[in-house]
Formats: structure tokens, sequence, C-alpha cells
């Protein structure tokens, strides 16, 4: 597809966080923060869990490739938007907005697929332990994150193709930080009423459905757990408890952008920040802070490192 054929608009202005140039240069160091934080705790995520022997089991598994997911998830937007707070010229071409666009939900519901694959893992491991070893074999995990990452690349070539097939033949000034189907849609030179309403049910479907999966999964983990001892109460709720706040922060903020029709881009700008800059910093930190075999096995990894020196 040849995507600039019906469009004459060659590049978009990327309008930003903020206008203001004190607040801009406030933001630039912030969000630089963010990103070094992301990558490195990301990183650091992957390479314990690649490099120790006792974080082999399905969950370690399927956490390196959320910390994987993360750091393509948040580099899509990211440095555009942190090298954009020092220039004037905020421009993206119709190509790379295009890229971005397909990056943000490739990797994006990518990450909604893994999330969820990690909720069943857990309602196996806690609901049905005599079969877990059975049921979550390393073949099984690994076809599981394949699925994530068809159904992610599924997806996002949906939200693509109907979006270039949209003429842009004026406005190119684009009320984001990156470039996403609703500020684009609003910029199309006819009306986007149906592929509007395509838009959400694509991206409103996966998400409100997996959204289920997951409540759904911790309600049954949370009933058949009545009847265990408070020591089997706590270490059960411990290992759930750091992927429901991943959860909540990340579906969140998604539903309120994704279910609903285009509205108020300001608004949808600020709550993006959550799911592309904020959960893939807090990722390591939930997980980390709240498992002691990953900190037990980062501790070692250093230990080694050091000792090596």
């Amino acid at each position: 597809i040849n995507m600039e054929n019906a469009s004459s608009v060659k590049e978009f202005i990327l309008l930003g966080l903020a206008e203001n140039q004190a607040v801009q240069k406030i933001c630039f160091v912030m969000f630089l923060f963010f990103y070094m934080v992301i990558v490195a705790g990301n990183l650091l995520i992957v390479i314990t869990v690649i490099s120790s022997q006792c974080l082999n089991s399905p969950m370690y598994f399927f956490l390196c490739y959320l910390s994987f997911v993360d750091i393509c998830y948040s580099s899509v937007t990211a440095p555009k938007m942190i090298a954009n707070f020092l220039v004037e010229n905020k421009t993206i071409s119709f190509v790379g907005c295009i890229a971005q666009l397909f990056g943000v939900h490739f990797f994006g519901c990518t990450e909604i697929f893994i999330l969820t694959v990690m909720a069943y893992d857990r309602y196996v491991a806690i609901c049905r332990p005599l079969h877990y070893t059975t049921l979550m074999t390393r073949r099984v995990c690994g076809w599981m994150v394949i699925g994530s990452w068809v159904g992610g690349f599924v997806h996002s070539t949906v939200q693509t193709l109907l979006t270039t097939q949209l003429p842009f033949c004026g406005p190119n000034k684009i009320d984001h930080y990156f470039c996403d189907v609703h500020p684009l849609l609003q910029l199309a030179c006819t009306n986007t009423y149906a592929v509007g309403i395509i838009v959400v049910a694509n991206s409103g479907m996966i998400t409100l459905s997996c959204f289920f999966i997951l409540v759904m999964s911790y309600v049954v983990i949370l009933v058949s757990l009545k009847s265990q001892t408070s020591k089997g109460w706590h270490k059960a709720l411990s290992t759930c408890g750091s992927h429901i706040t991943v959860v909540i922060l990340f579906f969140g903020p998604c539903m309120f952008i994704y279910i609903r029709p285009s509205g108020n881009l300001s608004a949808d700008k600020s709550v993006a920040v959550f799911y592309t800059v904020i959960t893939p910093m807090l990722n390591p930190l939930v997980y980390v802070l709240r498992n002691n075999k990953v900190k037990s096995a980062m501790r070692k990894l250093w230990s080694r490192k050091v000792g090596s020196e």
C-alpha cells in the first residue's frame, strides 16, 4: 500500500503534553528519568530471569516477556516525546506516524494478552496445583507467548489498515504526544463515524474481554481460597497482589480511552501517559518489591558480578 497516495499531508505536527517552554523543560527531565528507569528496571528483570536457575517457573517466563514488551512499548512513544520537549519543530512524517501507531497497538495489545496469560497461570497454580506441571509445560507457555504476539500483530494490522485508508488533505496538527487512531480520525477529510465504530469495537472488545477474563480468574481464585488457612490465603494474595496492581494500572486508562468514541483529546493524552510510561516504569518495582524470590535472585546476580570483578 502506498500510504501517502490518498493523502496530501506528508507530515504531522505533534502538539505534545505542554506548550509552555518552562513546563516542557521540566517534562524533559522528568520523562527522560522515567524512560531510563523503564529500560533499566525491565532489562534488569529480563537479565535476572534468563540468568537465574531458580526463576524457571512459567510465572517468571511470562514476566520476562512482559518486561521485554514494556521496553519495546515505551520505546515507541517516549524517545520522540522526550526529544520534542527540546525542539520547536515537533513534526513526524506520515510514514513515521503510521509506524508509531502500528507499534503502539502491536506492543500494547501483546501486553494485554500476556497479562491475561499470566492470570491464567496464577489460576492454574492456585486452583489446580496438582495439574500445574502437566498443564503449564514450557511448550504450552511458549505457544501462549507466540499467540500473544500474533494477536497483537493482527489487532495492530487492522487498526493501521483502517487508518491508512483515510484521506488527510489539510489539518495536520495532532493534539497528542504520539500518533494514535482517535487523533488521526479527527484530522481525516471524510466522515469517520463507521471507521470510528470499528476501531472502538476492535480495541474495546479486546480490552473488555481480556479484563473480564482477568477479573473472573481472580474471583475464582479468591472463592477457592475461602477454605485455605490464613497462611495459604496470604501467600496466594501476595502472589496475585502484584499482578492485580499492574492490571488495574494498565487496563483502567486503556478502557477509558478505547471503549468510548474519540472525545476530549487533551484528557486522552494525559490518561495515555499512564499506560505508555507510568505502568511500564512501575511494573519492575511492583513485581520486584512484592517478590522475595526475584529480589534474592537479583542479589545473587549482583554478588556474582561483584565477585567476578
